[in-house]
């Protein structure tokens, strides 16, 4: 089966439920596999451009395969930062709190409203990159990079665990003020 491309507007406002229910029904319309390897399906969504060009994109199925669960990639970012064996488009969880906790050290009052900004993201609210723009901070990734990865980071985690804490275990994380 051929891989199938998406190019897709996604807003991060309304509920929890309005939100996880938006994007399992543009899922819902993939069309399906016809068995394993190369008779699945696979989709790729190109969800946001960052400032640099490049684009964050979800991949489905994912590698556990459980449910609507996808993988959240970077174009032309190496998470791996050149210690793996390839490159790694997808970022974990710990390598963004990291560099959060960096950017808290180098710029504590900035860091007060980077916080919030993603304190936002996490209410439901959509961000637009203007917000935050005068934040500086020399370390690490650019800040549109990490504000929109933690928002495709709280969906994804509201699909997969919604029976538990979704979005809540991955906020908690996130160095506090």
């Amino acid at each position: 089966m051929p891989e199938y491309t998406h190019n897709i507007k996604f807003s991060n406002k309304g509920t929890r439920n309005e939100i996880r229910k938006n994007l399992i029904d543009i899922f819902l319309k993939e069309i399906p596999g016809t068995g394993k390897g190369v008779d699945a399906s696979r989709n790729t969504y190109f969800v946001e451009t960052l400032d640099s060009g490049n684009r964050i994109f979800l991949r489905r199925p994912a590698w556990l395969k459980k449910g609507f669960d996808f993988v959240i990639h970077v174009e032309n970012v190496d998470f791996g930062k050149g210690l793996e064996r390839r490159v790694r488009t997808n970022p974990k969880h710990t390598e963004l709190f990291e560099d959060l906790e960096q950017k808290k050290i180098e710029n504590p009052k900035d860091y007060l409203d980077l916080y919030d900004f993603l304190e936002r993201v996490y209410n439901c609210e959509d961000v637009s990159k203007a917000e935050y723009k005068h934040l500086v901070f020399k370390s690490g990734y650019d800040l549109d990079l990490i504000v929109l990865i933690f928002k495709w980071f709280f969906i994804e985690q509201d699909i997969r665990d919604w029976s538990y804490s979704g979005r809540t275990m991955c906020f908690t994380g996130i160095p506090k003020k």
